[in-house]
């Protein structure tokens, strides 16, 4: 999975990080972007890079990146060589920022540092949960953005605004020039805010967390979402969605209004409105059969993957009663037929199409529960899935789905709040039947709940950190 995305001067080329814990640098070569070098020195996923212009000791400018194994490393594009190793915060960097010669980065930790020549000057906390996001302004100022769901703007160690407005944590952060600051957030929108603190506009049109938002000159804004698409916003309008064959973890806008995308397939793509650099036909035709082939992967008829119902040759099996019915998979869709015992035939009984459920209830791995919810346990990792029906315990699910996905057991209250939250169980009773499997004391269980039809809760994404 490609995470980051840095455009490295206005013509040094692309730098992008990666999963796979690499650094890449990109530079054009005629029409095309080749990898020209890959940086390795991370021991974990590679999250925030940055640009740094040149200077006396990188006389061809240089990145920073940030890592899951909490280091910043420093990078000279000329030689692809390591030089600095900024170590200091106690997890996940998150974000960096360039400032007048300084890097400054953030972290799950809840704090900014500031580093000089390769050593950390100054740190604090400007957070009470984790930072997922450092930007300056133009003004030198800095802002942060966070999982306590606002954005903090800071001259040295002093927060000047603590902006609030986003039901969710705060996950990218932008510079809108003359215009003030943008975010992107888990609550699935847009924000452009005043300097003061002042939301100017709000866009809402993703369908999941929103990870990476950026602007340009021309006043456009794009947008990259779990949702699989990046957004190109004017005055507060999605003009056009692009479609990816998975989740767009970053975007980033190149000076000449090209835009680039990180996609969670591993690739890194640029999209522009230059007829001269379009991509030829084959390429074209090869991403749309990439995204139709992703969509028929996730794609359910009946509660069952498509690409897992046999195909047309399984009608060459006799049946073996009248009647008896078997479904196959045609092109993009899935077709029920029925054994005709005297014609010794298969009867073509039409589409099968998910209809709608009187429960309601949500499918996961072919089981229908009360909810599935998406849980964010941290910065870089996908998406989990948490299924609950309200008729069970949720210290047993949570016990059970802290196990399967190998977390810490002591995120398991957090688990059980996350879930009472979500599933609208606010009525908490003391059952003193109910022992811990682990500490054997009593617990909080829900109590008398009204019936699930007189309830409509909104499943949230909620951040749950992940200890390393």
């Amino acid at each position: 999975q490609v995470r980051g995305i840095t455009v490295c001067g206005s013509d040094t080329g692309i730098a992008t990080s990666s999963r796979d814990k690499t650094v890449r640098l990109w530079t054009q070569d005629n029409r095309k972007f080749v990898s020209s070098k890959v940086l390795v020195g991370h021991t974990s996923f590679v999250g925030p890079i940055t640009w740094i212009p040149p200077s006396s000791d990188l006389p061809h400018g240089g990145v920073a990146s940030g890592g899951m194994d909490t280091l910043v490393l420093v990078w000279d594009l000329n030689t692809g060589e390591k030089v600095q190793t900024l170590k200091g915060h106690q997890l996940q960097v998150t974000g960096i920022a360039y400032d007048d010669g300084d890097l400054v980065s953030s972290s799950i930790d809840s704090t900014l540092r500031r580093w000089r020549n390769g050593q950390c000057i100054e740190t604090w906390e400007a957070h009470k949960g984790p930072i997922q996001a450092v930007v300056k302004l133009p003004t030198g100022e800095l802002v942060t953005g966070s999982s306590d769901t606002t954005l903090k703007t800071w001259k040295g160690k002093t927060c000047l605004h603590t902006f609030v407005g986003h039901s969710d944590t705060v996950r990218g952060l932008a510079v809108m020039s003359d215009l003030g600051i943008l975010s992107a957030s888990h609550d699935g929108s847009l924000r452009l805010w005043a300097a003061s603190g002042e939301v100017l506009m709000e866009m809402v049109g993703h369908t999941a967390i929103v990870y990476s938002v950026d602007s340009h000159t021309s006043g456009l804004i794009v947008s990259g979402s779990e949702d699989r698409f990046a957004k190109i916003w004017k005055d507060g309008v999605c003009v056009q969605s692009i479609e990816h064959p998975g989740c767009v973890w970053d975007t980033k806008f190149m000076e000449n209004g090209d835009i680039v995308t990180a996609c969670s397939d591993g690739i890194v793509r640029i999209w522009t409105v230059n007829q001269d650099y379009f991509a030829d036909q084959l390429e074209l035709d090869l991403y749309t059969s990439q995204l139709s082939q992703y969509k028929s992967s996730r794609k359910r008829v009946g509660g069952l993957k498509l690409e897992e119902l046999p195909a047309l040759d399984a009608l060459k099996i006799p049946g073996t009663s009248d009647g008896q019915t078997k479904v196959v998979r045609e092109g993009d869709n899935g077709v029920a037929y029925a054994w005709n015992m005297a014609e010794q035939k298969w009867d073509k009984i039409g589409e099968v199409v998910d209809g709608p459920e009187e429960s309601n209830r949500s499918l996961f791995d072919g089981v229908q529960y009360d909810y599935v919810f998406d849980v964010d346990i941290g910065d870089g990792m996908p998406i989990r899935k948490l299924p609950y029906n309200r008729s069970d315990n949720p210290y047993d699910v949570a016990d059970k789905w802290l196990l399967k996905e190998s977390l810490p057991l002591s995120f398991r209250e957090q688990v059980v709040q996350f879930i009472l939250q979500n599933s609208g169980q606010k009525d908490i009773t003391f059952d003193a039947s109910f022992r811990d499997p682990y500490t054997g004391s009593n617990a909080y269980v829900p109590g008398q709940h009204s019936r699930a039809s007189d309830i409509s809760v909104k499943p949230t994404f909620k951040h749950i950190p992940k200890e390393f």
